[in-house]
Parts: structure tokens; sequence; C-alpha cells
């Protein structure tokens, strides 16, 4: 299946809060917030979140399952704090439609890496939760590695939130 790769826009929050909640409900470590947060923010806190991601220096990207409209997986990325480094945030796939064969999360990075590459960054930086191994497993595949920083979880100080890096150029 060839997924489609589209830019959150400005009026999909709607969208936005139906992928959140699932993404919330499937992973919850992979976010900084809870689901019943999540479900407790109106339509103004959903329209200023699509709002952010279209600023300036910013990308919300989803995944559409081309049969269904849905969207089935999102990756974002912001300036980091860090000179000529993007922080990839975000990032999720629907169970149904994870798996290296189906490439919906290849096809998402991709396309972040070039908008970054085309911005001028020279590096991407993420945080992975330490017991979300999958997702490790997948950035390692893709050239990231750790630089050794870390952080507590948000939502549980006794875990932490491990760095990882990706060279852009």
């Amino acid at each position: 299946m060839e997924y489609r790769i589209e830019r959150i826009g400005r009026d999909d929050w709607q969208r936005l809060r139906t992928i959140r909640l699932a993404q919330l409900l499937d992973t919850p470590m992979a976010f900084g917030e809870t689901l019943d947060y999540a479900r407790l923010q109106g339509e103004g806190n959903w329209r200023a979140r699509t709002d952010w991601l279209n600023e300036p220096g910013r990308i919300g990207l989803v995944a559409v399952d081309p049969e269904t409209d849905e969207w089935v997986a999102t990756m974002l990325a912001v300036p980091s704090r860090k000179a000529a480094t993007v922080d990839l945030i975000g990032v999720w796939t629907d169970p149904a439609h994870r798996g290296r064969e189906r490439g919906v999360t290849d096809a998402l990075l991709d396309a972040v890496i070039a908008w970054a590459r085309e911005g001028g960054a020279g590096w991407m930086l993420l945080g992975v939760h330490e017991a979300n191994h999958r997702a490790a497993a997948f950035y390692r595949r893709r050239g990231f590695s750790y630089n050794g920083g870390s952080t507590p979880y948000v939502l549980d100080e006794a875990a932490s939130v491990l760095e990882m890096v990706l060279p852009l150029r």
C-alpha cells in the first residue's frame, strides 16, 4: 500500500485530536501528557496545537491510508535549543500499520529528514523512553545513535528519556 504523506493543516484540529487520543491510548509512555488530560482539552487547545505546528521552522506530517483516508501515523519536527538542530517529536504509527514491510514510518522519517536538510539543519535530535525498545530499534536502524543525554520522564521521574541523534550532513 502506498501511504500519502501530508502536512497537518491549521484546520485539522479534529483529526489531530482523534489521532492524539489513539496515540495516548496505545503508547502512553511515548508522550508527555496523559490520555485524561488530552480528553479534557477543548477546541481552542487543539486549534492552538495545529497553529503551533504551522509556525515557521516547524512541520507536522501524517501518513494517510489511501483506502480509508484515515490518519495512521504522525511525525513532527520543531526547532531545538541546540544550534543547527531540529527535534523529532510526536512520532507514532497505528499498530495495524506498523512494520518495515509497510514502510509508513520510514516514509514519514524520509520526508521529515528532507524537510530538515532543506532548512539547513545539521542534526536531528529525539528523546525515546527507556522502555520503548521498538522505537529505539527503529531509530538505530535509521542511523540514530545514543548521545549519552537523558532526562527524567515527565510523567514518571523514576523513568528516563534517552537522547538519540542523527547527523544530517
